[in-house]
């Protein structure tokens, strides 16, 4: 069995989808394109289909990942043209790797997100980060399937700044770096925070786009590629 590694974008209205909604949708797609798909073994057979920290709904994202296993190898090449085209417009695939040894998902540590907050005065957005990052935590909540959870958000956060498009002047952009974790901390959950310790009140829904997602390097806080070992396996 050949295993491929993907990653896909949600942009626009399909930042709405949800993750079983993406699901029917690829299995549609994989049918399609006419893959050589292989299924799981047993009395109720699945397609071969891995997905790995799939990103909330309504967040739009460059850097959604899965892996597919199939029963005969294939050019990665081809794969992506015939899933791309079979996919619609927003959920498009941009890579596609022969998958090395070893997990994906352990390699999915952190994730680069930007977070759109309009109508709200730049000054007030940068005031909020600084008193939030100076907090040695920020306790949030989030209704989850169990009922109402309370969590650190503070500890997720890798590196949070703010900035001001040019030309707009009531209008703030958050580049934020989250440390994926268990509970896992969601930007809505550090837009909770930051109205929590500095009475910030952003727009709902905020704009979250996630830019990046992979190993976290500890000495920069920056997100690396998931896919650059795959890529060593290959040229080895």
């Amino acid at each position: 069995m050949q295993r491929l590694r993907l990653r896909y974008t949600k942009r626009g209205r399909l930042r709405f989808t949800s993750h079983r909604d993406f699901g029917r949708a690829f299995e549609r797609a994989v049918r399609r394109a006419d893959l050589p798909i292989a299924y799981s073994s047993g009395f109720s057979p699945h397609p071969r289909i891995s997905y790995a920290n799939a990103s909330p709904t309504g967040a739009a994202s460059e850097a959604e990942y899965l892996e597919i296993g199939l029963r005969q190898g294939c050019d990665p090449a081809e794969v992506l043209r015939r899933l791309d085209a079979a996919l619609p417009d927003g959920l498009d695939v941009l890579e596609v790797v022969t998958a090395a040894p070893g997990s994906l998902s352990d390699r999915l540590e952190a994730s680069s997100w930007q977070i759109r907050l309009e109508d709200v005065a730049p000054d007030a957005v940068a005031a909020a980060v600084e008193v939030f990052l100076a907090c040695e935590s920020v306790t949030v909540e989030r209704m989850t399937k169990k009922g109402l959870r309370s969590f650190d958000c503070r500890d997720a956060v890798v590196s949070m700044t703010a900035s001001m498009p040019a030309a707009v002047t009531r209008c703030a952009t958050l580049d934020l770096v989250l440390r994926h974790g268990t509970p896992s901390v969601r930007p809505d959950d550090v837009l909770a925070g930051l109205r929590e310790v500095a009475g910030l009140t952003p727009p709902v829904p905020a704009l979250q786009t996630r830019l990046a997602q992979g190993p976290l390097d500890p000495r920069t806080g920056t997100v690396g590629d998931p896919f650059a070992s795959d890529r060593e396996a290959l040229d080895d």
